[in-house]
């Protein structure tokens, strides 16, 4: 019995053996400028994992991402602190990789799917039944998709109301700094009706981290989330592995039937970073200084989201708009590939009105397949006195408006307060679907 239970194992590592890459060639390093490393003497490709050898340190592990002549160039995933010419480089034969598994949940991860608190081991040292999955993975066919038939309550009024979402959407939520764009992912993460979250902050400031993870996600939020967090200090490529770090762990749970959160913030320092890397290796800047790359990059991150054969990912990626242009590039791009936008108003904010959301310039692409002819005529309905009232606002203000001129004005004025306390939702107010929609058929 002992010796037929052995068998397997003892063929377990024959193969690992044959398998294993028992020579394999160095290079030195020759030269480094600014973000690369420049190596002489390897045959990788791009993406490959390296390790740049430091006597008396551990290895510093490198991205390939680019080619001069003979020269490999390298970005470092950590410091580049006592590398100096001549260092050894290995390549390790393989991309970068992530461990995924239940044990996720309620876990802090760095950009490169590393725990950061306090709740267990390395991933190197995972326990046992844990995969590692490649984190750059092409999204799947569009065939083999399933068509989004189902809503997804966020628990936010003005999104069921007016921009119902559906299992597997992806959406944008657009707005300038300080306008509510973690708040409103924090209400979505808490309150939504997902089976587990998956959260990137990518580029986020330090202190922003535990800030969103107590005050915005709390403890029940946390619970059923991981959350990967790669902070502005990060080199380049470490926020933008942040991003496919968060999708692959997403898509190990999706490929599993679990109904996924992915909620990204933001994509928009996510570009920017590709943008430091391309301009590191010596792309030239394009549109607004973004480098062509960014622009490639965008949709192979944006389409790995949504429906599979099983399971789901809904997402919501936020966009920081600068100066708060919403035809800027990155969020002219955005925009186009993800199946709608939210538009957060800097003017409502200003007007203690949250989450601020601007319905009027804001729309779900899915939400006439998968909401009722009475709900959507109900929406157009109060969109239409939101619009009219929008119009008039001046007039209604300095009194110039007569009441009895025009009814479709004097219908939008007695509507809008109803309407406006409506969309208005504190932080730590949950409203379910059915809530929602009987008082949005009640206004």
């Amino acid at each position: 019995m002992k010796v037929a239970a052995a068998k397997p194992d003892l063929e377990k590592w024959r193969r690992r053996v044959r398998e294993a890459r028992l020579l394999r060639p160095t290079g030195k390093v020759v030269r480094v400028i600014g973000l690369t490393v420049e190596v002489r003497g390897i045959a990788a490709r791009i993406g490959e994992i390296c390790h740049v050898h430091v006597p008396g340190e551990s290895p510093v592990v490198a991205e390939v991402v680019g080619f001069r002549e003979d020269v490999t160039l390298l970005m470092p995933l950590g410091e580049l602190r006592g590398i100096y010419p001549g260092c050894t480089v290995v390549p390790q034969g393989r991309g970068l990789e992530v461990a995924v598994g239940d044990h996720l949940l309620g876990r802090v991860l760095d950009g490169l799917g590393r725990p950061m608190d306090n709740g267990g081991a390395a991933a190197e040292t995972a326990p046992p039944g844990v995969h590692f999955v490649p984190v750059d993975r092409p999204p799947p066919n569009p065939l083999s998709r399933q068509r989004i038939s189902e809503v997804f309550a966020t628990g936010i009024k003005a999104i069921d109301a007016f921009l119902t979402c559906g299992r597997g959407q992806r959406l944008g939520v657009f707005a300038g700094s300080g306008v509510g764009k973690s708040t409103l992912l924090g209400m979505v993460a808490r309150y939504a009706g997902a089976d587990l979250n998956v959260i990137a902050l990518v580029g986020e400031r330090g202190r922003e981290v535990r800030d969103f993870i107590e005050g915005d996600l709390g403890e029940e939020g946390l619970a059923r989330s991981v959350v990967v967090a790669a902070t502005s200090d990060q080199p380049a490529l470490v926020r933008l592995k942040a991003a496919f770090v968060a999708s692959a762990i997403a898509e190990y749970f999706r490929d599993r039937g679990r109904h996924v959160l992915l909620l990204m913030d933001s994509v928009t320092r996510f570009a920017m970073a590709q943008r430091e890397v391309g301009l590191a290796i010596g792309e030239p800047p394009a549109t607004r200084g973004y480098t062509p790359s960014v622009f490639a990059l965008l949709p192979r991150l944006l389409e790995r989201a949504g429906t599979g054969p099983q399971g789901s990912i809904t997402a919501f990626y936020t966009v920081l708009v600068e100066g708060d242009d919403l035809n800027e590039p990155i969020t002219d791009a955005v925009r186009g590939i993800l199946d709608g936008h939210i538009v957060l108003s800097r003017d409502l904010a200003a007007k203690n009105h949250y989450p601020a959301i601007d319905v009027l310039q804001s729309v779900s692409r899915l939400m006439p397949e998968i909401t009722g002819a009475e709900h959507q005529a109900q929406a157009a309905r109060l969109r239409d006195l939101l619009a009219t009232y929008r119009q008039a606002e001046d007039l209604i203000n300095v009194g110039a408006y007569a009441r009895g001129s025009n009814p479709q004005i004097d219908a939008a004025v007695d509507a809008y307060p109803r309407i406006m306390g409506f969309l208005r939702q504190h932080m730590r107010e949950k409203s379910t679907f059915e809530e929602t929609m009987a008082a949005f058929f009640s206004l």
